[in-house]
């Protein structure tokens, strides 16, 4: 029975351990985790009993066979500095986060590398989650952890060259399609008699239908229009003023990502090239 770890019990954290604890996956037992503000870590683990909680990372390492490391990426490196130590060829580090690249940190570190970046819809056990792996993982650790993923989603195996902007859709993308479902609500509520909460409870329902059609493979993207669209009818007219209206956004929507994603990466870079010239 793996010993997993976890350093971070921040949002998404956070969810990873509740919802591999919801799909039984592993039990609160297996569990150690640690945060910089400790009574969030205490507050999860008195919802869970029998999760272990340790005061500092180091603690987390040497109690855990796997450890996923769940801050902020400019937290990452004083952390892996810090445990580095302490990590082993037998350990499996996981970093949840974009901006680190695995082969970055496979050089500060003798453990095995891989990067799983979550998406909050996990929670629901269900969803994709973005895996990477580094180069010393064994055919074995990586089916291994896959099965794990699969627990609570369906991982796909992707390399860095698309982290940015599979993250964006995978993971950024609930928050996007909320804030559209939002203006969608509140523009039916602005402009006819519909309640707020009547409008909102619609929606609802129907994301979750919609989910299922996909789901079950009744339709595509494109065969879904096709079948809601009647010639001259009610639905063709809304989409067109959706494609007159929605132009260019999404465009602008990954260009600002990626410009904040290369923002990280200088960052991480400066880390990476001070860490170096310390060495």
């Amino acid at each position: 029975m793996k010993r997993i770890g976890f350093i971070g019990t921040g949002n998404m954290g956070t969810i990873l351990i509740e919802s591999f604890l919801n799909s039984h996956a592993i039990t609160p037992s297996q569990l150690t985790i640690t945060n910089r503000t400790l009574s969030k870590a205490q507050q999860l683990a008195s919802q869970y009993p029998g999760i272990k909680i340790v005061e500092d990372a180091t603690a987390v390492i040497n109690n855990s066979d796997w450890v996923f490391l769940c801050t902020k990426p400019l937290q990452m490196l004083p952390i892996i500095k810090e445990v580095n130590p302490e990590l082993s060829r037998n350990h499996l580090l996981v970093s949840i986060t974009s901006p680190l690249l695995v082969e970055e940190l496979e050089s500060l570190t003798d453990a095995n590398v891989i990067r799983f970046i979550p998406s909050i819809v996990n929670r629901a056990l269900e969803g994709p989650s973005l895996v990477t792996f580094g180069k010393k993982v064994s055919p074995k650790l990586e089916e291994e952890f896959l099965s794990l993923a699969r627990t609570i989603s369906r991982p796909e195996v992707i390399d860095d060259r698309i982290t940015r902007v599979a993250s964006d859709l995978g993971c950024c993308g609930p928050a996007f399609v909320s804030y559209l479902v939002e203006r969608m609500i509140k523009a039916a509520v602005e402009e006819t008699n519909i309640t707020e909460e009547e409008a909102t409870n619609i929606m609802e329902s129907m994301l979750i239908g919609y989910g299922e059609l996909l789901r079950q493979k009744h339709f595509t993207l494109a065969t879904l229009q096709e079948k809601v669209t009647v010639p001259g009818g009610v639905t063709g007219v809304g989409l067109e003023v959706l494609r007159a209206e929605v132009g260019d956004q999404f465009n602008k929507l990954f260009q600002k990502t990626h410009e904040k994603f290369n923002e990280d990466r200088y960052h991480i870079k400066n880390q990476l090239g001070k860490e170096k010239s310390r060495d």
